[in-house]
C-alpha cells in the first residue's frame, strides 16, 4: 500500500489525542490546539518542550507547519493580543508564518506510556505503576447487537475511538452469536425485513471496554458505523480501576543502591552537571517515585507508598525540611531535564503511529532548547 500524506491538522490532533487523551489533563491546564487552522495541511512537525520564539523560528526554517510542545503556549485567557509580551510575540509569528501550535501537557504526564513512564525507564525504575490515579475515571462495558457480517466494521469503529484498551493490550473485545427479534411500525425503514412484520435475524453480541473519558466518542462512532436505523446497545458501569494512567510513577530499582550512587545515576541519565538532593548520601534507595516537572504535590502520596526517594523538580525549602524530617530522600533534577526527554520520546511514538498508518509526515526534534536556570 502506498504511503499517503496527512491531509489536515485535525487528523494529527486526533492521533495525538489517542496517545494522551485530553480528558487526562488537569482542570487548570490548557492542552490541545493553541493556534492554527484545523483544516491546514501538515507534512512536517517540530516537537519541542516550549513553544518559544526560537521554536517557531526553527519550525519556519525547517518548513514545518505544526509545532507540538509540552508546555502550553496559552495558559490564561488572553484579554488583548499584541507583540509586546512573550506570548503575543509567539502568536504573531506563528500566525504570520502559518504555523500551528498544539500542546500536550498534563495529559501527557498522566498518559499510559507517557512522560512519567519515560522518566522512570530513563532512571532505571522497574515494575512501575501510577503513583496517583485520577479520580472518577472508570470504565464502562459497551454491549451492542450487530447483524451478522457487520460486526467487524462496528468493532473497528469503536476501537478507532480508543475503546478496547486493557493495560498494554488493545483491540480487546468478545463476541457471541444469537437470534435477534424486532418489529418496526409503518414509519420505519428497517435495514433487514419489512415494516410491521416481526423479524428474526442472526446477530452478534459485541462487547468491549470503554474508559469514561471517551465514552461519548466511542458511542458516536459505534452508531455511525452500525447499519440499523435504531441500535440496541447497553452501557454498564464497571468498578474496574484504571491502572495504566495517573500522575507520577512508582517502582523499584534493579537492586538497592546508596543515595549518592542513585543521584549519580540520575545525573548521567538526564545529562546533568549538577542536581539538588535531600537525605543522607549513604542511605539505601530501592523504592523510587518520579514526577517530571513540579511534583512535590505527590510527596504525601509517595510517603504513604513507603517510597525511599522521590525524583522531581522545583522543590521548595520547607518541602525539603519536611522530607528530611520524614526520612524520605528527594532529588531535584530540574524542571527542564525531567521534562525535556519528551521531545525524543514523543517524536518516537508519533513516528511509529504514522508508520503504522502509512502516513508520510516528517518529525523534527527541537535540539536548541536549554534550561533558563543555570548553575553558576
Amino acid at each position: 500500500m502506498a504511503k499517503q500524506k496527512m491531509t489536515c491538522l485535525a487528523d494529527i490532533i486526533g492521533l495525538l489525542n489517542r496517545l494522551c487523551p485530553p480528558a487526562l489533563a488537569e482542570d487548570w491546564d490548557n492542552v490541545g490546539l493553541q493556534v492554527g487552522d484545523p483544516t491546514a495541511k501538515i507534512d512536517k512537525i517540530l516537537v519541542c518542550l516550549d513553544a518559544e520564539e526560537i521554536a517557531i523560528q526553527e519550525a519556519y526554517r525547517q518548513g514545518a507547519q505544526l509545532v507540538i510542545s509540552h508546555h502550553p503556549l496559552i495558559f490564561n485567557p488572553i484579554k488583548h493580543l499584541a507583540p509586546t509580551d512573550m506570548t503575543g510575540r509567539v502568536l504573531f509569528q506563528a500566525i504570520k508564518q502559518d504555523i500551528a501550535v498544539v500542546s500536550a501537557h498534563t495529559n501527557l504526564d498522566r498518559a499510559a506510556d507517557g512522560l512519567n513512564d519515560w522518566l522512570a525507564e530513563r532512571l532505571g525504575v522497574r515494575d512501575i505503576v501510577p503513583l496517583e490515579r485520577p479520580e472518577n475515571d472508570h470504565y464502562y462495558k459497551l454491549v451492542v447487537y450487530v447483524p451478522l457480517g457487520h460486526e467487524v466494521e462496528v468493532r473497528e469503529a469503536v476501537f478507532a475511538a480508543g475503546a478496547g484498551q486493557i493495560g498494554a493490550y488493545d483491540h480487546c473485545s468478545f463476541t457471541s452469536q444469537g437470534i435477534g427479534t424486532f418489529r418496526g411500525d409503518q414509519k420505519t425503514q428497517p435495514f433487514i425485513g419489512q415494516p410491521g412484520k416481526i423479524e428474526m435475524t442472526e446477530e452478534v453480541r459485541l462487547e468491549t471496554i470503554v474508559p469514561a473519558s471517551i465514552l461519548n466518542k466511542a458511542v458516536s462512532r459505534m452508531l455511525k458505523a452500525h447499519p440499523y436505523e435504531e441500535v440496541a446497545y447497553d452501557l454498564i458501569p464497571l468498578a474496574n480501576d484504571r491502572l495504566d494512567v495517573g500522575l507520577g510513577r512508582v517502582g523499584y530499582l534493579e537492586k538497592p543502591v546508596s543515595l549518592q550512587s542513585f543521584a549519580e545515576q540520575v545525573k548521567s541519565a538526564l545529562k546533568l552537571s549538577s542536581l539538588k538532593l535531600v537525605g543522607d548520601l549513604q542511605q539505601q534507595i530501592n523504592k523510587v517515585a518520579v514526577c517530571g516537572g513540579t511534583g512535590m504535590s505527590l510527596f504525601p502520596t509517595a510517603l504513604r507508598h513507603g517510597v525511599d526517594c522521590l525524583v522531581t523538580a522545583d522543590i521548595k525549602f520547607h518541602e525539603a525540611q519536611r522530607a528530611r524530617a520524614e526520612g524520605m530522600a528527594l532529588i531535584d533534577a530540574s524542571h527542564f531535564a525531567t521534562e525535556q526527554i519528551m521531545v525524543a520520546e514523543l517524536s518516537k511514538r508519533l513516528r511509529n503511529v504514522f508508520a503504522e498508518r502509512k502516513i508520510e509526515v516528517k518529525i523534527i526534534e527541537m535540539t536548541a532548547e536549554s534550561d533558563p536556570l543555570v548553575a553558576f
